[in-house]
């Protein structure tokens, strides 16, 4: 591995030991390494992680955002000699992250109960399907079905179409900030208690914790909210509107914005319409005042439509794709996205770290190592004392 800067941000004092794969997990743990941690990652010897392998074909690309900033070491966690690995590393962590089905740790004797008598500031960080506890606990869970759970799949999409995706893997992302902010809380608890304690963050119910007033509104109102493609119900005007080369949102739903709208479109009368007066009228009207606005775009630019509604102070907004991230004027000046350090792709461009702390930023160093278990002999050496010999031995084995 090459000479890389040191840690920087807010946690460089605290040491993640992350266990598990996929994204759920992961993605926590990139949470920590981009705000500074020592994050190490534990994978099975001549395997790794299977996101190593995800991605368009010879571009497997997802494992340089979620692996970055990570230290990695393999250390085969079905044997005893593997398992003793992670309790010593225990000893000098804040956090133990995993995502293994619920049940698995214990079954190697590193679950929770034990690992706090080992280090009873220990946080321990569990992201799953469905639980720790419950009817459904033992379940295999992958986001899509936590997402469905939740409540989010059934209201995206099309009306008179099968419930549709998000195009990313939302429920892991979302349960994986939970699992961090959960974990940052428990901090918190610690510096004044001296104790730890464990985090059980679902993917389930961190997508049902976004799903605004959906359960109350079927509660007292009988009212089920269904799919409604760009647009939401009663909210109007909002969506999204065809230009000559594009598209693009208006969202004008307030009454002193849908003003500036009409205004902006030529058409100031609708202000004062009673079908578009007032929020409730613009709602029960919707689709008749999106034909009316869809009508002024449909012979514009979308350059021509930003430029007209910014000017009237009415929100808009392109539809973003991956190229007009990499040459916005807005995403430059913010470094929204930052190039990043690989051995594999050169000039790769990542997110930068989120949220910005103006005293302590985080910062990523490299975009996680290619080589499966290269931090291995570091870590060992380092961490536990162990001697090359002794390293040499574990290889041997098959233990790391």
């Amino acid at each position: 591995m090459p000479d890389l800067p040191p840690r920087t941000g807010p946690l460089t004092d605290l040491r993640v030991i992350e266990l598990g794969q996929l994204i759920a997990g992961p993605f926590c743990g990139q949470i920590f390494a981009d705000m500074g941690a020592d994050v190490i990652k534990i994978e099975p010897p001549g395997q790794g992680d299977p996101l190593r392998e995800w991605g368009r074909e010879g571009f497997p690309l997802w494992w340089s955002v979620v692996a970055r900033g990570k230290r990695c070491i393999t250390a085969n966690l079905r044997e005893t000699e593997g398992q003793d690995i992670v309790r010593r590393l225990v000893r000098e962590a804040d956090f133990l992250l995993e995502n293994f089905r619920p049940g698995t740790l214990e079954k190697w004797g590193l679950g929770y109960d034990a690992l706090k008598k080992i280090n009873p500031r220990l946080i321990m960080i569990r992201v799953s399907g469905y639980g720790q506890t419950g009817p459904y606990a033992t379940r295999a869970g992958y986001a899509s079905v936590g997402e469905a759970m939740g409540g989010l799949r059934y209201v995206m999409g099309e009306a008179d179409r099968v419930p549709s995706r998000a195009g990313i893997s939302l429920g892991d992302s979302l349960a994986g900030l939970y699992a961090a902010l959960g974990a940052l809380a428990a901090l918190h608890h610690r510096e004044k208690t001296g104790d730890g304690q464990m985090i059980d963050a679902t993917i389930y119910e961190s997508v049902l914790s976004v799903m605004e007033a959906l359960v109350p509104e079927y509660q007292f109102e009988g009212y089920t909210r269904e799919r409604s493609g760009s647009l939401l119900p009663n909210i109007a005007p909002s969506n999204i509107y065809t230009g000559t080369d594009g598209m693009v949102i208006i969202a004008a739903n307030q009454d002193t914005v849908f003003a500036r709208l009409c205004e902006a479109i030529g058409q100031p009368a609708l202000k004062d319409d009673p079908a578009y007066k007032t929020h409730v009228a613009r709602g029960r009207n919707q689709k008749a005042l999106d034909d009316l606005i869809s009508l002024w775009t449909a012979t514009r630019t979308i350059d021509d439509i930003e430029r007209t509604m910014i000017d009237s102070g009415v929100p808009v907004g392109k539809v973003y794709r991956a190229a007009d991230m990499l040459t916005d004027p807005h995403y430059a000046a913010r470094a929204s996205l930052t190039p990043v350090p690989s051995e594999k792709w050169p000039g790769l461009m990542q997110q930068n770290v989120f949220p910005k702390l103006s005293a302590t930023p985080g910062h990523i160093r490299w975009a996680g190592p290619a080589e499966l278990g290269a931090h291995t002999e570091e870590v060992l050496t380092e961490l536990l004392d162990l001697t090359p010999e002794q390293i040499a031995k574990l290889r041997a084995s098959g233990i790391v």
